[in-house]
């Protein structure tokens, strides 16, 4: 993807958190142009061409913030040249435990012309509104495998045949990319007031078989400059899901 169009949408989508505060304009600038996973998202194939989200994990919501930038872009300009069309979201629910993401978020989020929900809550028993996209992103690894799983199991039963699930974790068998990964998520944890967690994670291998257990197919999505032994997957219902 241009590179004019992806700093097209890095200035637009972080702008609505300056009112939020110099930290969460500047963690939203940093993040939205650092992490590859926002320039993945809108690779072809990934994203439906519209669809209502369901974030889990949601932090400051800059995929809603993403997305927004996105389908706001005009066909011209930096998006000339592009040969599919970005994704354009239809509501947006996020989910998060820190109160203080989701109140950047709210602010931040205030103006958007489409539904949009955000709270704070567990996302591990908080109720899954219908959605097309279900997104878990980073956020598996600090809960206990037996949830991991009933949280997974609750996706699956809640998206429509056609529905999506789109997770990013750390491949535990990639050596030491994914213990310096660990560290780094450790202390992210520590720098938000939190004590040291306990990380729950497995190789891409076993995330993938558990999800088709579960019921989905799944495809493991490249994700250049991810670094941190970071893995995209992309899960879609085949059968009904498992008791």
């Amino acid at each position: 993807m241009k590179a004019a169009l992806l700093q097209h949408l890095v200035d637009q989508a972080s702008a609505p958190y300056r009112p939020a505060g110099p930290w969460a304009w500047h963690f939203a600038r940093g993040k939205l142009k650092g992490d590859p996973l926002f320039a993945a998202l809108l690779e072809p194939g990934l994203l439906p061409e519209t669809g209502r989200y369901l974030d889990l994990g949601c932090g400051q919501g800059l995929l809603a913030s993403w997305l927004l930038a996105a389908a706001g872009t005009p066909p011209q300009g930096p998006a000339a040249d592009l040969a599919h069309p970005l994704p354009r979201m239809l509501a947006y629910h996020g989910v998060d435990m820190q109160a203080h993401s989701v109140a950047h978020a709210s602010q931040a989020l205030a103006g958007s012309p489409l539904p949009l929900q955000l709270e704070v809550d567990d996302m591990c028993t908080a109720p899954l509104p219908p959605a097309d996209v279900v997104t878990l992103f980073d956020v598996l690894h600090y809960v206990p495998p037996a949830a991991q799983e009933m949280l997974l199991r609750r996706i699956r039963a809640s998206l429509p045949h056609d529905g999506r699930l789109l997770l990013r974790v750390g491949d535990a068998a990639a050596g030491l990319p994914h213990h310096l990964s660990r560290l780094v998520d450790s202390l992210v944890v520590l720098g938000h007031g939190g004590g040291w967690p306990r990380l729950h994670c497995r190789s891409a291998a076993s995330w993938c078989a558990l999800l088709r257990e579960l019921g989905f197919a799944t495809g493991i999505r490249p994700m250049p400059g991810a670094g941190f032994a970071n893995t995209l997957i992309l899960a879609r219902p085949t059968r009904t899901p498992l008791s």
